[in-house]
């Protein structure tokens, strides 16, 4: 069972933002920006390119509502999905992070997510 499906199940604690019965928001652990969030369905989906349109025609309100919630709907905010090793997913579990809170950086790609730009 993967973390998120852990964090689903309640076998694993979560900052939760927002859930319904389909899909589960909840903060970031490791933040890169001063809002992270992290919007999951809770059914287990390996990645986007696995992921039904059906699905994300449910999804895509509640990602909206979110950003609404937390304030970003306003000013804007970055929604990123990375799909497959190459494309830098590290959790096998479909996910989007909802970045916000600030200014957001996008001067280059960099091989460590944690170095300097957002």
């Amino acid at each position: 069972m993967c973390i998120f499906c852990k964090i689903v199940k309640g076998k694993l604690p979560s900052n939760k933002v927002a859930e319904n019965d389909s899909f589960l928001a909840f903060h970031d652990i490791n933040p890169q920006a001063p809002i992270h969030v992290l919007v999951i369905p809770k059914l287990h989906v390996e990645c986007f390119q696995d992921t039904a349109g059906e699905m994300m025609a449910e999804m895509t309100p509640f990602i909206q509502k979110v950003a609404t919630k937390l304030g970003l709907d306003s000013n804007g905010y970055r929604l990123i999905t990375n799909n497959g090793d190459d494309g830098g997913q590290e959790v096998k579990h479909l996910h989007f992070h909802l970045l916000g809170g600030t200014k957001l950086k996008w001067d280059r790609m960099v091989a460590d997510p944690k170095a300097e730009n957002i």
